[in-house]
């Protein structure tokens, strides 16, 4: 195929109508390009997520795919939409994001904060993990030039500084989101992978200027005077010195324009920062290093702490991070033709450097840490996390075979290298270390224990969850009601849960709110959320009798609960409360609405539910609001769960300006005598089936708790509360429904149900839309029932009733009691005694 001029290369077409191919211009071109990049990436990133696999790596695949390595051995296909004329365009789109993006990386990364966290154990690891693996290069480069053709076309020095740099180096911004997604980024390990890995990317820049210095010699195939080289160097120190000593005050001075008070930054202050990274790229550029390190340095003028950094970083992420990078990474994907690397021996290369790469900077990082007097199980950790590469590793080898250092074998080599290392490093961390192993339940709390207990001075500790604005009305009227004002102050936990993703500001999130692993709690001031959520609780703080500490729990969706619950366990608290994963909105005509928020929010409301060391509460919100009296209704049938929403209610009884009413389910004469039974069925869904306990537990006496119960709330709270017995029809949906759809209560509080009475355990077989709630929870929070009342659904935290599994329902006709399997702890039995 002739070669296409590309200064004849048109922008835009005249469209199909007119005889123009788009895929014969350099714009639409682009943007198939771009939107076959996206997709491809996207769709590999999902599948490796289980794998809790970086982006990065589905950026490269994806690149490998669509290029000569796969795709591209259709010739027809590789020439249509990534013809060789479009590389230099594609290039340049994807070398802005690199500019920006490692701009972001000298934002994320704060220096200050290596000599205070981990001072001379990062040095030394670092030290390590970039001297053994160095010198490994070198011999890997020997064996390289004389094993591959053309290899040895590069200079000696050039080529022995490139794969140094490229074992030696470790990929800060990758190993940041590896570390924040196994909850290792504010641990002992991670704090220190984090420092060493700081000063090893500013270690491996440094070396970076010295290779492209030195790659400068031959760009043109003339030999230049060695000169050059030390006054591109020498440059490089001045420009680092001018943007430290003039430019980092400067940049401090921006920052305190920016009022914190303002929600929105002046837009002069952002113009002048996204100029400034161009200004530096295009100098390090005409200094004879690469642009991409001025951008980093100025990144790291830029103020860390502040809001001015947080608000630029949210300006230009997603766009960099979301659009532009993935271009460069396919890019190098598209570069890498693994059908170069043909051969056993080339193959044998391969395992060579990848072997030599693992070795150089685990061993090395293994060993310095136990100098350091770091337990081996740690020092192998961080061995294993310093050899993260990807991203940085990716740039160096582009770099290198732009520079015409690296031939296409040797890319290839050290690309699929790069890919392996990366890949293996979270299965490798979380195979050996793992310190968030979950939830270690060493004590049970809940409500009950308040009462019958002097404990914590008889003060209620409650954890509340939200997950936005829309969350805090009802949760501040539901705390206000628990607020009790004749006892001792309760104590508010609220923990805001966002799910951690790759952006930078992620990030930056967790390195501040977590601790050890954990979210941490601050008092209200300087430092704490400066969101709308934060600020109504702590005007609701300083009104009521209510201490409230907020903190974030920034996780992914599928280990969130680890976070909630080893915080309730830490702050001994006695009740999680939970937003419910929908939310209820009325149109004009005062239709019920329903929005679904995110079904990944009821996979964290469900394992909170079979893990919490404390009772937990979910509240179903359909605007319940403060108001100046609020109407509430606990519907009881019996059990222990409903046992805990009276005890709730009897707190809320207190309260002057809440009414509480106590429906207690009673069952109608000569229905009691039919026996039911519950057993295990394994084979039915835990979705779509209600699960109840598996514990045998004493019928008679759970009945006597509940008489006895319901007995000390009426004497306790007489002319307080109000209790009434409701005879339970033949249909029990519609009698707790009709109380739902009346409009007279404005929080209907319900059990659970795990151990359900007789009237309950008739409802085993309905098909539950949400069965995390039970029966009643259920009946009362699906749509279309025409509910009005808001729900909070009380599961009482007791060992016993840990275990549970869907059932199915066998009724007996008339019989006095049924005598279960002894053999089987899982069997549910009702009859007259249990009623």
């Amino acid at each position: 195929m002739a070669p296409v001029n590309i200064t004849s290369i048109k922008t835009a077409s005249s469209g199909l109508w007119q005889g123009d191919n788009p895929l014969d211009f350099a714009f639409p071109l682009l943007i198939v390009q771009s939107t076959l990049i996206i997709v491809v990436s996207r769709f590999l990133a999902f599948l490796l997520k289980p794998l809790h696999q970086p982006k990065v790596i589905a950026e490269i695949a994806g690149g490998i795919l669509l290029g000569p390595s796969a795709f591209g051995r259709n010739k027809y296909y590789l020439h249509k939409i990534f013809p060789s004329w479009s590389t230099p365009i594609l290039e340049t789109v994807a070398s802005i994001g690199l500019l920006f993006f490692l701009f972001l990386v000298g934002i994320e990364l704060d220096l200050s904060s290596v000599r205070r966290r981990s001072g001379r154990s990062a040095f030394g690891i670092a030290l390590a993990g970039i001297s053994l693996p160095f010198l490994c290069g070198i011999g890997v480069a020997v064996v390289l030039r004389r094993t591959i053709d053309g290899s040895d076309k590069a200079g000696f020095s050039q080529f022995v500084v490139f794969m140094g740099v490229s074992l030696s180096i470790t990929a800060f911004p990758v190993l940041a989101r590896i570390l924040a997604e196994l909850k290792l980024l504010t641990t002992r390990v991670g704090e220190i992978a984090m420092a060493a890995a700081a000063l090893n990317d500013v270690a491996a820049w440094i070396l970076l200027a010295l290779a492209v210095a030195l790659a400068s010699d031959g760009d043109d195939g003339h030999k230049k005077s060695p000169l050059v080289s030390i006054w591109v160097l020498l440059s490089g120190v001045a420009f680092v010195a001018f943007m430290m000593v003039v430019i980092r005050p400067a940049m401090n001075w921006v920052a305190r324009l920016s009022s914190p008070e303002q929600d929105a930054i002046d837009e002069a202050y952002i113009c002048l920062t996204l100029a400034g990274v161009m200004v530096s790229g295009f100098i390090t550029d005409l200094i004879g290093i690469h642009s991409i390190f001025g951008a980093f340095v100025f990144g790291l003028t830029i103020p860390k702490g502040g809001q001015f950094a947080e608000r630029l970083i949210e300006r230009i992420e997603d766009f960099v991070s979301g659009l532009l990078l993935p271009l460069y990474f396919a890019s190098s994907g598209l570069k890498t033709d693994v059908a170069k690397i043909h051969g056993g021996g080339a193959w044998g290369l391969l395992v060579l450097v990848i072997s030599i790469a693992c070795a150089g900077k685990i061993l090395g990082t293994f060993a310095v840490a136990m100098l350091f007097m770091i337990p081996a199980r740690e020092s192998l950790t961080l061995g294993v996390l310093m050899n993260t590469k990807g991203l940085v590793e990716l740039i160096v080898l582009n770099i290198g075979k732009e520079k015409k250092v690296l031939n296409d074998e040797t890319f290839a080599i050290l690309v699929l290298m790069a890919l392996f290392t990366t890949f293996i490093t979270s299965p490798l961390v979380m195979a050996i270390y793992k310190p968030a192993r979950g939830v270690s339940v060493r004590t049970h709390r809940k409500l009950r224990d308040l009462s019958t207990t002097v404990s914590f001075k008889d003060e209620l500790r409650v954890l509340a969850c939200v997950h936005g604005p829309a969350n805090v009305p009802s949760l501040i009227s539901l705390i206000e009601s628990i607020r009790s004002a004749k006892k001792a102050q309760l104590k508010l936990f609220l923990m805001r849960l966002v799910e951690l993703t790759e952006r930078s500001s992620s990030i930056i999130m967790v390195q501040r709110a977590r601790k050890n692993g954990f979210p941490f709690f601050n008092r209200f001031g300087r430092g704490a959320w400066s969101d709308g959520v934060v600020s109504a609780f702590q005007a609701y703080s300083q009104l009521g009798r209510v201490s409230v500490r907020p903190t974030t729990a920034i996780s992914p969706m599928s280990t969130m609960y680890e976070d909630v619950c080893h915080t309730a366990e830490d702050q001994r608290v006695a009740m999680i409360i939970l937003p419910f994963h929908k939310q209820w909105r009325r149109d004009g005509d005062n239709h019920e609405a329903t929005e679904i928020v995110s079904q990944a929010w009821r996979g964290v409301n469900q394992r909170v539910l079979q893990t919490a060391p404390c009772s937990v509460a979910v509240l179903v919100d359909r605007g319940f609001a403060n108001t100046r009296t609020q109407r509430i209704c606990i519907v009881f049938f019996g059990g222990p769960d409903d046992r805990e929403a009276l005890e709730l209610g009897g707190r809320m009884a207190e309260h002057p300006t809440i009414k509480v009413t106590v429906v207690k389910f009673v069952e109608k004469e000569g229905l009691e005598s039919n026996g039911l039974m519950l057993k295990p069925s394994p084979s039915e869904s835990t979705e779509n089936s209600y699960s109840f306990s598996t514990a045998k537990m004493d019928r008679k006496k759970e009945k006597e708790l509940d008489e006895e119960a319901v007995a000390e709330f009426r004497s306790k709270w007489d002319g307080k509360a109000e209790c009434v017995e409701k005879v339970a029809a033949n249909n029990i949906v519609e009698g707790v429904l009709a109380i739902g759809s009346s409009g007279d209560h404005d929080l209907l509080i319900v059990g659970k149900g795990r151990f359900p009475s007789r009237m309950v355990a008739e409802l085993a077989d309905r098909h539950a839309e949400h069965a995390e709630l039970g029966p009643i929870g259920d009946i009362l929070a699906s749509s279309g029932h025409g509910v009005v009342s808001s729900v909070l659904v009380i599961q009482q935290h007791d060992v016993a009733h840990s275990v549970e599994a869907p059932v199915s329902k066998v009724v007996h006709g008339d019989y006095e009691g049924f005598v279960a399997d002894e053999s089987s702890s899982t069997v549910l039995e009702m009859s007259k005694e249990s009623v």
